[in-house]
């Protein structure tokens, strides 16, 4: 293989990339060179900026690309065609809704990040930088960069920049993964698992772009689908070599058996940055695979049916399983993103151009939902000290991810908690939902592509899924708040503590307390027999479920992704319209 030095390089193909990325450069310098004082604002100013005008980028090439069909760019590198321009633009819109909720901070000014990510867990120099309120602003400039790697992944025409799109969009998300305020280990944790397991898929890529070049002699797509035509004595090779190629961009949707990560990382990471990489993340390795499978591999298709059959029922199957009997909210949304990669899976499998349309589709309006539903999610906190009425001071704990915090929400909370049903109820395909027209699209797909029994498990699992869905929203809506139960409990046991006085004897008054199982010493009296007895009674255990005041930011990006949930559910025509004129790959 030998390098050929482009003509000429069509920049304003490439502006989206070139603007995200730039910025995050950009985003570098701020934090070398602009006072502390003024760096958040900068780098939001350059965020919203960059991703905006990424949007303008992908607006003002798509009538250009509706005309022409694409155009290849950097000598057929990258190409720049209607599902490029379309995911692209999903990519930048999702992120600026992550950018919304990322920077959110709390009332007392404290956002999802440590103060200093590289600092000791419980140490000193921890404590110190929390108390002098200090902020890992460099959050904006990665997640700028890993943008920029998700806007050219569904973008490239050759093995190897696919590769180097990779690790641009990925290094950034370890790094994040292990940066949040609360529960510093386990965030830790997960972003060394992150990294180790995407290590292990990253090598799997690489052994199969080896494979693959070693059939074809070439990195070029459309330069391997022609050789993949002829038959020769090597099929073998590119056979092996495109499935390790197809398990590197599985591990990255979260299909099965590559999902082991997902469920601690969604857990582990600062919640913001959850749905940032739950739903961009998505978007952009879907993109991928499509392009691959539709353009790469097609006539690979009868060999390859098996492993993606086999892939899409498991993931179908074990995201809806294994969520049924979740108790954390972030992993229970997270083995429902592993259902839903099953769910798209349908749709790639059908190789049809309803197919491209509806994954496309698809990968929108999950993103949408997934960006709110994680909004909603860093909003909902522990408090202890007392609740909002009696105790407006108390401690504002990490986020409250165990489902049975979440009973009530809809009595003390109504609009947050109908925000979530909303999500919900996308998720699990309800109508009126944009989630019901994905799913409805997606299946129709494989129906008419031949995988009507894909559909058909497709269609069972997401009727097996709203059990879980729905046990949330009655939990919030026909469920005593957080702490209620736990406070008849506690009355129960002062009757039991303190007997009713009996008719010769002086009733015992006093004030001591047992929080959280610990008796107290209150008020000592006399008795009948001279002695002194100290009173005891049990105050309710004060740990509570609240919706911590913040700057508003989240709850912005919920309204806007609710309104988009909405709207794509009872108008999704003009999108879908919109998204099948560009459905069609540039070979």
């Amino acid at each position: 293989m030998s390098f050929t030095q482009p003509d000429s390089i069509e920049w304003a193909a490439m502006s989206p990339v070139i603007i995200v990325l730039g910025a995050a450069v950009v985003g570098v310098l701020v934090e070398a060179f602009v006072p502390a004082r003024a760096r958040r604002i900068t780098q939001l100013a350059i965020a919203f900026a960059a991703t905006i005008g990424a949007i303008v980028a992908v607006a003002a090439l798509w009538s250009g690309t509706r005309r022409d069909g694409g155009t290849m760019v950097l000598g057929g590198a990258l190409v720049v065609d209607g599902p490029a321009l379309v995911l692209q633009g999903s990519i930048a819109v999702l992120t600026i809704l992550s950018l919304l909720v990322i920077a959110d901070r709390t009332a007392t000014g404290e956002d999802a990040f440590a103060p200093t990510a590289a600092s000791v867990p419980g140490s000193d120099y921890e404590e110190l930088a929390r108390r002098k309120g200090l902020e890992q602003t460099e959050v904006y400039p990665l997640v700028l960069f890993a943008a920029g790697g998700m806007l050219i992944f569904p973008a490239t025409a050759d093995l190897l920049t696919l590769f180097v799109a990779l690790e641009v969009l990925s290094l950034p998300l370890y790094l994040l993964t292990g940066m949040a305020r609360r529960r510093r280990l386990l965030s830790q944790e997960a972003s060394l698992k992150y990294f180790l397991l995407g290590a292990f898929a990253s090598a799997l890529l690489v052994f199969g772009i080896a494979l693959v070049y070693g059939y074809a002699g070439t990195l070029n797509y459309g330069e391997i689908a022609a050789v993949t035509e002829d038959p020769t004595g090597l099929d073998t090779l590119l056979l092996v070599g495109a499935v390790l190629v197809l398990a590197g961009l599985l591990f990255k949707v979260g299909a099965v058996p590559f999902h082991t990560w997902t469920p601690d990382v969604y857990q582990g990471a600062p919640t913001p940055i959850t749905g940032f990489m739950a739903a961009c993340t998505k978007v952009a390795a879907f993109g991928a695979l499509l392009r691959i499978y539709y353009t790469v591999v097609p006539g690979l298709q009868w060999d390859l049916d098996v492993m993606m059959w086999t892939v899409a029922i498991a993931t179908m199957v074990v995201g809806t399983v294994v969520a049924l009997v979740q108790t954390d909210v972030k992993r229970l949304l997270a083995y429902s993103s592993i259902a839903h990669a099953g769910f798209i899976l349908t749709g790639i499998v059908a190789l049809n151009p309803a197919g491209v349309s509806s994954v496309l589709f698809y990968l929108l309006v999950y993103g949408v939902a997934t960006v709110g539903a994680f909004a909603v999610i860093w909003l909902v906190r522990e408090r202890t000290g007392g609740s909002d009425d009696d105790d407006p001071r108390g401690s504002v704990l990490g986020e409250a991810t165990h489902i049975s915090q979440w009973a009530g929400l809809g009595r003390t909370h109504p609009a947050l908690a109908t925000a979530f049903t909303l999500f919900l109820l996308s998720f699990a395909g309800i109508p009126l939902t944009a989630g019901f027209i994905g799913k409805f699209t997606v299946f129709s797909a494989a129906v008419d592509g031949g995988a009507w029994p894909l559909a058909l498990i497709g269609v069972l699992a997401s009727a097996a899924a709203a059990f879980f869905y729905v046990r949330i929203i009655v939990l919030m809506f026909f469920t005593a708040p957080h702490g209620e139960s736990d406070e008849a409990a506690a009355a129960a046991a002062a009757d039991e503590l303190s007997p009713e006085p009996g008719p010769a004897e002086p009733a015992l008054v006093g004030t001591g307390v047992v929080e959280a199982g610990v008796v107290e010493t209150g008020a000592d009296v006399a008795t009948p027999e001279g002695g002194v007895a100290t009173l005891v009674a049990v105050r309710p255990v004060t740990t509570t479920t609240t919706v911590v005041p913040s700057e508003g930011f989240a709850a912005v990006a919920i309204v806007l992704c609710a309104a988009a949930t909405i709207l794509l559910g009872v108008f999704p025509q003009p999108v879908l319209d919109l998204i099948a004129d560009m459905a069609t790959f540039l070979r």
